[in-house]
């Protein structure tokens, strides 16, 4: 089995018409209810889903929360098409390794950013068109050069004021920026006139709902979309597990097993 990792009333009219991730009570199981870092939770019948024997505990574990929100942003915010190129923000991440798999999935170009040689390396084997080297080279410029100037359809951006600017001037006139996440910090500043000159759209996502959740799965359970788990810590190892997420080596889910 595997958690559906939101919660949600299941009876308001968001709910009712499939739209979970608006629901007023909707968050994050082990964020905003009870859950993370702990053996046993009790959830809803609604929130458990049987898994194949091909797929074994921790790649499930490694599946539900990012694989979700990489589909909901490319396809339900996004509305991502053949030919379309996309810029994915941190291939090493969670998020990041879900999105490249599923830009390719609907026929994409992409574009990822990573921080070494290995972790090139890793997203390349994932499907990424082309890497860029966040530390070493400055993502607008060579996202101008891949594109012939022209920028990217697409950026799924999930870091926040580390890589907003990057973002933003990586897009095509009339491009999308999707974001989910704020992972150095809340607070961006943007040109507005560049928004609306180039007339760009710039998307919150959050998670996604049930029904994109079974969608994914099912490419997930024919062995089409793949997690990566990077590490194993017991729950006893809590403090390592976190450490080594903080020291940003990791390519993959870090899965604690209780």
């Amino acid at each position: 089995m595997l958690l559906a990792p939101m919660h949600f009333c299941n009876h308001c009219p968001q709910c009712t018409a499939g739209r979970q991730n608006q629901c007023r009570e909707f968050t994050v199981l082990g964020n905003g209810v009870d859950g993370g870092n702990c053996e046993l939770m009790a959830v809803p019948a609604v929130n458990v889903i049987p898994i194949p024997d091909t797929l074994g505990f921790n790649e499930a574990a490694s599946v539900p929360l990012v694989f979700l929100t990489a589909f909901h942003m490319l396809t339900g915010r996004a509305a991502v098409r053949p030919g379309h190129t996309v810029l994915v923000l941190g291939a090493n991440s969670g998020v990041g390794i879900a999105a490249i798999q599923i830009a390719k999935l609907f026929n994409a170009r992409v574009i990822a950013t990573a921080g070494n040689e290995h972790k090139e390396q890793k997203a390349r084997e994932l499907g990424a068109d082309h890497v860029i080297n966040h530390y070493q080279q400055k993502i607008s410029d060579e996202v101008k050069k891949i594109t012939n100037r022209e920028g990217v359809d697409i950026v799924i951006e999930h870091v926040g004021p580390a890589t907003w600017d990057e973002s933003v001037k990586s897009l095509k006139p009339g491009g999308t920026l999707v974001t989910c996440g704020a992972t150095t910090g809340p607070n961006v500043a943007i040109d507005l006139r560049f928004v609306y000159s180039r007339q760009l759209s710039l998307l919150g996502s959050y998670m996604g709902t049930m029904g994109e959740l079974y969608q994914v799965l099912r490419h997930v359970f024919s062995g089409t979309l793949k997690p990566i788990v990077d590490r194993i810590f017991s729950l006893r190892e809590a403090r390592a597990a976190h450490e080594h997420m903080e020291k940003s080596q990791m390519f993959g889910k870090i899965v604690m097993n209780p």
